[in-house]
């Protein structure tokens, strides 16, 4: 337990998350309890525009400076959360020395704060600060800088009125040991209660993107597991959204995910629906850790789907792969890469295991043993050697709160393969109507750096309810 007392309680989440890549999922309290074992205090001096971390009782403070641009009102929030995160950074340092690759940097996106900085202070400066001020480790901040040059051309693309369409399906058909999102395991009953209020959520996007003047830019069926709809479900699904919206735009994802889910039947609606990217998604090709992270599928079947999806005609697939599974070693990780590098996907995003707080992982973490951090980042460079080897290089990225070793996930893609739905969402760059229960949908004023957000409730009951209420909601965030 860590007790921390501060003059900023609006930031107190923040330097939690600060204190928690050094001490794991510690709970961090401004009380003081039987369990304390350590003290921090974290305070601004707003005269001086210094922030200051200590123990108590007290040590050595850090004192960190920083300063603000008068012209920007939100710019004095964001530089004095900077300055608390980064005094206690170093002294978390000094308690626990521990290599951190993304240094301070805790936030999901490092490549959109570098290139903010880049446009703000200019390359030069923004690479010192990184470096010096936030102390990313040189090759992340090669990474990241490598990703922004390939997004480049996407983000310039990006027009005023452009709005992606993300379309929801929170179940899948397991599951699995490590997840923390709202899915629920797929039962007809169930989804025939869910459909028709999804289809009154794209009823109603679609009508916002008419009045509004919007142009669909790229259109994401994601989850859960898209695939667990029937192949009639699924037809019906993309029908109506054809016959509201009228254009996918420039591209369709749909993730297939899991290959217990993927029949001939499904496929050939996709295709038949124009749909020209989909993810099968092993995560490992070991059968034992499959089995152990709660996953219905063996690495067989993995293989059959892709070859199946690519005898269909897909010729933009991607696998996803995840580093530090319960279990896992070093080789078992180099086994299922050289299962990829033979199935040659179009793209390969490889994940570093988060621990979720309300995973079923969490709460069993004494069960489960899990790679050290050393030998997860050996995985994730590995997925890079491994990617390049068959073509593919890094366009996307982005962080996850309790990653093990504090690293990333990263996006890679064959030339001309790149999801531009991947780098609007997570660079957020393009503003996004979300249909489904627990979708977020997002609103970005480029010129004022601001993203405004109306989530979806997660209870699909709760959702339904609820939808004219959102409509009214988005048709005000987007016909402003």
């Amino acid at each position: 337990m860590v007790r921390l007392i501060t003059d900023t309680p609006q930031y107190a989440n923040d330097i939690a998350e600060e204190i928690r890549m050094f001490l794991g999922l510690v709970p961090v309290t401004p009380d003081e309890t039987p369990e304390t074992e350590l003290t921090l205090s974290a305070a601004l001096d707003r005269a001086a525009k210094t922030a200051t971390a200590n123990t108590v009782p007290e040590g050595e403070p850090v004192t960190v400076s920083y300063t603000v641009d008068e012209s920007d009102p939100l710019d004095q929030k964001r530089q004095e959360k900077r300055a608390l995160k980064r005094a206690v950074y170093a002294l978390m340092q000094r308690i626990k020395p521990t290599e951190m690759p993304w240094g301070s940097l805790t936030g999901i996106r490092p490549t959109k704060l570098l290139r903010e900085l880049c446009e703000r202070v200019g390359d030069e400066e923004a690479v010192r600060q990184f470096s010096e001020v936030f102390s990313v480790r040189i090759d992340k901040l090669r990474l990241a800088a490598t990703i922004n040059a390939v997004q480049k051309p996407i983000i310039e693309s990006v027009r005023s009125n452009d709005v992606d369409v993300y379309i929801g399906i929170p179940y899948c058909k397991t599951r699995c040991l490590y997840c923390s999102f709202g899915a629920e395991i797929a039962k007809k009953n169930a989804i025939d209660e869910y459909l028709p209020y999804l289809y009154r959520d794209i009823e109603n996007g679609a009508r916002i993107v008419r009045d509004g003047g919007h142009r669909v830019r790229a259109v994401y069926l994601g989850g859960g597991t898209p695939t667990v709809l029937s192949a009639d479900e699924l037809d019906a699904l993309l029908t109506h959204f054809e016959a509201c919206y009228g254009t996918y735009g420039t591209e369709c994802t749909v993730e297939a995910g899991r290959p217990d889910t993927i029949t001939r039947e499904k496929l050939a609606v996709l295709r038949s629906h124009g749909v020209g990217r989909i993810s099968i998604n092993p995560q490992t090709m070991s059968d034992e850790t499959l089995r152990r992270i709660g996953r219905a599928h063996t690495a067989a079947e993995i293989r059959e789907a892709f070859a199946l999806a690519r005898s269909m005609g897909f010729s933009s697939i991607n696998m996803d792969l995840i580093c530090g599974l319960p279990g896992e070693t070093v080789a078992d990780f180099e086994r299922t890469l050289t299962e990829i590098k033979a199935l040659r996907p179009d793209n390969l995003t490889v994940h570093t295991l988060a621990i979720k707080r309300s995973s079923r992982l969490k709460e069993q973490l004494d069960r489960w043993p899990l790679p050290a951090r050393g030998d997860v980042e050996t995985m994730i460079d590995m997925g890079f050697s491994a990617a390049k080897e068959i073509g593919l290089w890094p366009y996307y990225m982005y962080r996850q709160k309790y990653q093990n070793g504090n690293l990333e996930n990263v996006g890679y893609a064959a030339d001309g393969k790149l999801c531009v739905y991947n780098v609007d969402m997570m660079e957020e760059t393009t503003s996004i109507l979300a249909h489904g229960a627990g979708a977020m949908t997002k609103r970005v004023f480029d010129r004022e750096n601001r993203v405004e957000r109306i989530p979806n409730p997660k209870d699909v009951l709760t959702y339904g309810a609820k939808l004219d209420l959102l409509d009214r909601q988005k048709r005000a965030l987007f016909l402003r």
